[in-house]
């Protein structure tokens, strides 16, 4: 396939994998490497298929129905489910949003200098005027470039002296322990990135882009015209996002873990604390790419955390929803995503250490993943929703094997905090 034609393809599913690598994700890759060194590697390699299938059936449920996923819920699932999801999504959401805007404030203060409530202030509006002020076409482009940001972690790991052997001993032959911290980290780590916000936002945009493409009536009303092709670029899309995802994940993890780990520095708090750890081990240029690459993926980010919760608390309670409409069409979905941002930068107002809470909310999220996965899985399953679109066997063992794998994984760890 031509790279112009890939380019093309790309969308929903490319953007939902890079921001997944959002500077909170950062901080817990990082957190990962300073303090298990190479030894827990072989998640990105175990994440990527399980990641990807859930997000294939994301993706389908969103372009066979035109509906978003709290949509669906509400109509087939009953109030008292919806309104659980929504919740947790929201407030996980939330907290999300103030460590990624106080990480990148933390970075742009590291790097350029000023004060931090200028520069948190300053991200804050830059991100909500570009996710309201600017039309959905444009704005999905502005979303694919920003994911470029990601590159700078994979140029930081090759910049610094690596133990490729062991590299590669890490990654295939994982030793897994059951001691508290160990289980602790891996439920982040499949929190963090096989996360409910990405659900709903993957689901919400492949709407999105049918609407966009003249496939879906922009009111919602009636069926999308969709073909074979447009279910398999949509897979293609989501494939090489959940795969640079796990990559630059793979990557932040060498990075930090060859020099943090190796140096003694095993308790990392933030994304930024991390860059500014590399300066003195690894040199100015690995600082300086890991920094401006936290202040590019919080711009990706950001948006589709906020957005996320825009769309799923919008369709819980039936008002209208799209990033393509206006704010005067949409406002109650456009004031969500305000408010969602704004608390998110007060929380960096507080006296609350939000990479501790963030690192909990991961876990929270990694408790909570397994039961919504199981209903996407019966909801990829109902022949009455999606038609001849249902799950392959591929999709269901895969599908089945990780929300098992996660609620086993939660159990442990609730069992081993006891």
């Amino acid at each position: 396939m031509k790279f112009k034609k890939l380019l093309k393809i790309l969308g929903p599913g490319f953007i939902t994998g890079a921001s997944d690598d959002d500077p909170s994700g950062i901080g817990t890759y990082s957190q990962t490497g300073a303090q298990f060194g190479y030894g827990q590697l072989w998640t990105a390699l175990f994440s990527f298929p399980f990641m990807t299938v859930v997000q294939e059936m994301c993706g389908r449920i969103g372009l066979v129905t035109g509906k978003g996923l709290a949509t669906i819920l509400r109509e087939r699932y009953g109030k008292v489910l919806l309104y659980a999801a929504v919740s947790i999504l929201v407030l996980a959401n939330i907290i999300n949003i103030g460590a990624d805007l106080g990480a990148m404030a933390a970075a742009g203060k590291l790097v350029f200098g000023f004060p931090f409530i200028v520069w948190l202030i300053g991200i804050t509006l830059l991100t909500l005027v570009l996710e309201i002020t600017i039309p959905y076409p444009t704005y999905a482009r502005v979303l694919k470039y920003l994911t470029l940001s990601l590159f700078a972690y994979i140029f930081t790991a090759f910049a610094i002296k690596q133990n490729w052997h062991a590299i590669a001993l890490s990654t295939f032959i994982p030793h897994i322990t059951f001691d508290k911290d160990y289980l602790l980290n891996v439920v982040a780590i499949l929190g963090t990135t096989i996360s409910p916000y990405l659900f709903f936002w993957q689901t919400d945009e492949e709407v999105e882009e049918e609407i966009e493409h003249h496939k879906l009536k922009a009111s919602g009303v009636g069926n999308p015209h969709i073909t074979t092709t447009d279910i398999k670029n949509m897979r293609l899309d989501t494939v090489v996002g959940m795969f640079f995802s796990n990559l630059v994940m793979f990557f932040i993890i060498v990075a930090t873990a060859s020099t943090l780990h190796l140096h003694g520095i095993t308790h990392i708090e933030t994304a930024d604390q991390a860059a500014e750890a590399l300066r003195p081990i690894a040199g100015n240029f690995a600082f300086l790419l890991f920094a401006l690459g936290i202040i590019g993926t919080g711009l990706l980010a950001v948006p589709i955390l906020a957005g996320s919760a825009g769309y799923a608390l919008a369709e819980a309670f039936k008002w209208k929803a799209g990033l393509g409409k206006k704010f005067t069409d949409a406002h109650g979905f456009y004031l969500v995503i305000i408010l969602a941002t704004l608390v998110g930068l007060l929380v960096n107002l507080t006296p609350i250490k939000p990479f501790q809470m963030l690192y909990y909310t991961a876990v929270l999220n990694g408790i909570v993943a397994p039961p919504l996965i199981m209903i996407i899985l019966c909801i990829a399953n109902n022949k009455k929703i999606m038609g001849a679109h249902t799950n392959s066997w591929f999709s269901n063992i895969f599908g089945w094997t990780i929300a098992c794998i996660m609620s086993l994984a939660a159990i442990a760890l609730l069992v081993t905090s006891l």
